[in-house]
């Protein structure tokens, strides 16, 4: 029987299967501390308090847990500063639809609305990155919200945010909490008319693509069996890269900003394009010139249309609608389209993509794409690879093989820095025994570094790979494409590994592409926390799959500008890193 507020609140969390809460300690959150402390810990069947180093990191790591377990996890902020520190990570966990309950907790309640020292107002601040926002008012009032909380983020899913005034959780509970039970996951079934229309639309196309997004989770065997059906090429965005890339002849990569193979193509010169579980943002790479045809199948109707003009919208899971339009779809025998691009396909990748993955040993600086080639061959098979936005992001998309038990997260909705290495803190945690692999850049790890403190404070036996190129690579590329002079971007180089050595890392830096190997299988083996800090080349620039000719005239006019201003070994150094591997006709 709970005594106080927090104790009712931990035990509600208990019920609802939650192992650990991330946060830092403070003085109106420490009632909530205490009653995790006397909870004893998982391994007594209590809970866990993960003390990280900013509230940003807490979100970030319970975001990514329960993007891998399904599950509910919980952070929390104290009074003001601390939880608005949360809310970074909070935005990621909302738009990738993780689990995850915030306790922030309040100044007094009787200093509420006077202007008090770090008084902030949680409930109106998380509005855009939460489904659910309560301040508790009152010990008869709390078990409810919590409840309703839980139910919130473990069902929409989504955010759920808790206001808790720290006064007010240290008094005696009332009442008792209604006992949170998830219902079984239903699987929504499309209209009978949608799918005929759907089958219509793709027995009157004589070519036909697919683009697939994260929403293809379960369904692997039915796109691909579709694909198989008509022929059909199939691109997939990067969340969707986990589920539908792996045992996939049909597979011609990504579009979008971080694309490569012929997806682009495959999707731009189909006669229809069908858009399976993907609210791909980047509406400049779908059609919209009127020759291609649209259908979208997705579970969430307001995502439909979003992004494209849809001819043939169907409203339903992916794999059930797959399977009751199976016996509608007549096959195709003109194989084609499909072998054009995936001809065009393997080109990319055995050429542009894969010449700088090979034969680069003695090429310094090190390629960055080199590094990550080799990292997807040295990882287990059940590796998680999280990637820090950015360049890092480019080449894990690029060079990772991944599946649903190898996977790989990212800030792939909110785009923001230093999300790698607080996910694998929380990745790492959700399945102490898998590998977990952060794959951060130097600018990300500089952002969060205190995190390695926790990493190191924990043992956590992850590997920290630093692209480390003392500069904002992607932040230069844009500078370019837009015709400016990359500035502000670099900064002088920095020896992550003596810094993670000093903290007790097994710690390596890298300078030669030949040690690449053997430094990352040592990393990975080691039952600790070990860092491998490769020094790789600021130039490499990563290119879209379709090159517009406004990015080569403000590219062209960037470099003119270097040039003007003295920098003319600058221009010349960094072409010669972006061509010197590309195959010559």
């Amino acid at each position: 029987m709970a005594h106080t507020v927090a104790e009712q609140i931990v035990e509600q969390l208990i019920d609802a299967g939650v192992h650990r809460i991330y946060g830092i300690v403070g003085d109106s959150l420490n009632p909530i501390v205490d009653a995790v402390r006397r909870s004893g810990g998982s391994a007594k069947g209590g809970i866990d308090w993960i003390h990280v180093r900013n509230e940003e990191a807490a979100a970030w790591a319970a975001g990514a847990e329960s993007q891998l377990t399904g599950k509910l996890a919980v952070c929390a902020g104290s009074c003001g500063p601390g939880n608005l520190h949360l809310i970074n990570g909070l935005y990621d966990a909302h738009r990738s639809r993780a689990r995850v309950l915030a306790i922030a907790s309040h100044i007094p309640t009787v200093q509420i609305g006077a202007h008090y020292f770090q008084e902030t107002h949680p409930d109106r601040l998380f509005v855009e990155c939460s489904s659910y926002r309560e301040l508790v008012s009152s010990p008869a009032q709390a078990p409810r919200v919590f409840a309703e909380a839980i139910r919130q983020a473990s069902s929409a899913p989504g955010v759920a945010v808790v206001t808790l005034p720290g006064d007010l959780a240290g008094e005696e509970s009332v009442g008792t909490p209604v006992p949170f039970r998830p219902a079984a996951t239903s699987v929504l079934h499309p209209s009978p008319q949608d799918v005929r229309a759907l089958a219509d639309a793709i027995n009157a196309a004589d070519t036909v693509a697919i683009f697939a997004g994260a929403g293809v989770e379960g369904a692997h065997d039915e796109v691909v069996a579709l694909a198989e059906a008509v022929n059909a090429p199939i691109g997939h965005s990067l969340r969707g890269k986990d589920f539908i890339q792996h045992d996939n002849p049909y597979d011609v990569g990504m579009t979008g900003l971080l694309g490569y193979g012929a997806a682009h193509a495959g999707i731009h010169d189909a006669e229809l394009l069908i858009l399976l579980g993907t609210d791909f943002p980047y509406q400049q790479f779908l059609p919209s010139d009127g020759k291609t045809r649209i259908a979208q199948v997705d579970v969430d109707a307001a995502a439909i249309s979003r992004r494209a003009a849809v001819d043939v919208p169907v409203h339903g899971d992916v794999a059930e609608t797959l399977r009751q339009l199976a016996p509608l779809v007549s096959r195709k025998s003109d194989r084609r389209f499909l072998d054009r691009t995936l001809k065009k396909h393997e080109k990319i990748m055995t050429g542009t993509v894969g010449a700088y993955a090979s034969n680069v040993a003695s090429l310094v600086p090190i390629h960055p794409e080199y590094v990550a080639s080799v990292l997807d061959r040295v990882a287990p098979e059940d590796t998680v690879f999280t990637t820090d936005t950015g360049m890092t992001n480019v080449w894990a998309a690029r060079y990772l093989h991944t599946s649903p038990r190898r996977r790989a997260l990212g800030s792939y909705l909110h785009g923001s820095m230093a999300n790698a290495l607080p996910q694998a803190i929380g990745a790492q945690l959700a399945d102490p025994e898998r590998p977990v692999v952060s794959m951060s850049g130097d600018g990300g790890l500089g952002m969060l570094l205190g995190e390695l403190l926790t990493v190191k404070a924990l043992e956590l036996p992850l590997t920290v790979l630093v692209f480390n190129n003392s500069t904002l690579g992607m932040v230069k590329a844009e500078m370019l494409v837009d015709g400016l002079p990359d500035f502000g971007v670099d900064v002088p180089e920095v020896d992550y590994a003596a810094l993670a050595a000093s903290l007790g890392f097994q710690a390596r830096r890298v300078t030669a592409a030949g040690d690449v190997e053997a430094a990352l299988s040592e990393a990975i083996a080691h039952r600790g926390p070990s860092l491998v800090d490769v020094v790789t080349d600021p130039r490499a620039l990563s290119l879209p799959p379709e090159i517009t000719g406004a990015q080569i005239g403000g590219f062209a006019l960037a470099m003119s500008k270097v040039v003007l201003n003295g920098g003319v070994g600058e221009a010349v150094a960094m072409a010669r890193s972006n061509l010197r591997n590309i195959p010559r006709p």
